[in-house]
């Protein structure tokens, strides 16, 4: 058992060790034999004096950008508009699975965006649903946005959040580790008609496209040639 669980980088106690655990607290600090006991907890977003910012911190500069003024635009410039960031963070799903579905609805609008979600079958896409109709809401309290409607993703990405490890009971005295991922997920709406073109990638036919292939294909080099 003490293998199983050094192999799961859990601490393993020694007979010195259970020793200081059942003595007093003032014997164990006195003596300083605390140190050398290894914790596997995490620290939290309050006791983390020396590790910077903690990741609750780092989230919320995102919604930060709703609160940044900017100078009024001079006669015979573009006008600017309007935009509104919002978030949810720590939800309980793989950033690698909601990754699709943030990719999914960039550079739609947002009737179009929330239109396409409800044939999604993912736990994320009610996530992102949810997300996209508090930031509209958003935009008509708050940011002056006059028609709901006239919104597009402008944005849309997911961050990794906390792993939590957990161990699962295998056979014949065996173990493994589960992890539990969280992620934040992010999106900007800005006020105005989605582009036709969101990633500025030039259009080609498939003949093109084909061509294209068939050249790779030829200049490729075959590793163990002559």
């Amino acid at each position: 058992m003490a293998v199983i669980l050094r192999r799961l980088g859990m601490p393993v106690f020694s007979s010195l060790t259970r020793q200081t655990l059942s003595a007093p607290c003032s014997a164990i600090a006195s003596s300083g034999t605390l140190r050398h006991i290894n914790h596997t907890t995490t620290v939290m977003p309050e006791l983390e004096e020396h590790g910077g910012a903690s990741e609750r911190e780092k989230t919320r500069k995102w919604l930060t950008y709703n609160d940044k003024l900017y100078p009024p635009t001079k006669p015979g410039e573009t006008p600017r508009p309007a935009f509104v960031c919002h978030m949810k963070e720590n939800i309980k799903y793989s950033p690698k699975k909601m990754w699709y579905v943030a990719c999914f609805v960039r550079g739609m609008s947002i009737d179009e965006a929330l239109k396409q979600l409800e044939f999604v079958n993912r736990k994320g896409a009610l996530v992102v649903k949810e997300t996209i109709l508090e930031a509209q809401q958003l935009a008509i309290e708050k940011h002056n946005v006059e028609f709901k409607s006239n919104l597009w993703v402008a944005e849309s990405f997911v961050s990794k959040g906390v792993t939590v490890k957990g161990m699962r009971r295998h056979a014949r005295m065996r173990a493994g580790i589960i992890k539990y991922r969280y992620c934040h997920y992010y999106v900007r709406l800005e006020e105005g008609k989605p582009p036709e073109n969101y990633y500025n990638r030039p259009s080609r036919d498939k003949e093109t496209l084909l061509n294209d292939w068939l050249q790779r294909m030829r200049y490729r080099r075959i590793v163990g040639s002559l």
